[in-house]
């Protein structure tokens, strides 16, 4: 199978190519650079292959949630690729994707999506997939309706409120990779068992997954909560 993945949502943006039984990942750090490299970074993908556009079985990419212009991007280059080639578009929940990272159990995945609101889903991670046991929604982290305790908590959104969770957790969740992101590698490994499942969508309906409508706040708002996006 040769399977491009692209992976957008976050500041940290990540391309990774599959063909032969390999796997090659390649990374960009911060958001200004998506759109100006993340091209050439598919380029230099193929190249290290020797792989064409034509020669790809689909393209996956991380559909989010996540930063509204992030998951654009990766949506609209998937589907530029696909339709220039007559590929199929696999989208991958990027919450899905950071569950991963956690490894085998329960785990609850929490990440920043600014205005005071986090992006969460919970999981029982196997291996190689996961299976999700809440569907990914958006809320003010005291807000969060915790499964119960014996979950391991991952992902950007214990950094960035910290204070909140410290006191929402107690000592009956566990934590780690407050730093995880999702990863090109991750969106991979899981487009590529819904490709063998046919869980392939044609490149003119992908689209990214959105939880919540609004993009920022106002100058009222931000005044009203301390002056934080």
């Amino acid at each position: 199978m040769n399977l491009l993945a692209l992976e957008t949502s976050c500041e940290h943006a990540s391309v990774a190519l599959h063909h032969a039984g390999l796997t090659r990942e390649r990374q960009l750090n911060g958001h200004a650079n998506h759109s100006e490299h993340i091209l050439s970074v598919i380029d230099a993908l193929f190249a290290d292959f020797g792989l064409r556009a034509s020669q790809l079985d689909a393209v996956a990419f991380g559909s989010g949630p996540g930063a509204f212009t992030g998951l654009r991007l990766s949506c609209g280059i998937a589907q530029g690729l696909a339709l220039g080639a007559d590929l199929p578009v696999i989208p991958v929940c990027s919450l899905d994707a950071l569950a991963l990272q956690a490894g085998p159990g329960h785990v609850l995945v929490a990440t920043d999506a600014r205005m005071h609101e986090i992006y969460h889903a919970a999981y029982e991670v196997f291996p190689d997939s996961v299976a999700r046991l809440s569907e990914p929604a958006c809320c003010p982290p005291e807000h969060l309706a915790l499964p119960s305790a014996g979950y391991r908590v991952i992902g950007s959104a214990l950094r960035a409120y910290s204070d909140r969770f410290s006191v929402l957790l107690g000592e009956h969740y566990e934590t780690g990779l407050a730093d995880a992101v999702p990863l090109a590698r991750d969106v991979l490994t899981l487009a590529r068992a819904a490709f063998d499942r046919g869980e392939v969508v044609p490149a003119e309906l992908a689209a990214p997954m959105y939880v919540r409508d609004k993009v920022a706040l106002t100058t009222a708002e931000r005044l009203a909560r301390g002056g934080r996006a």
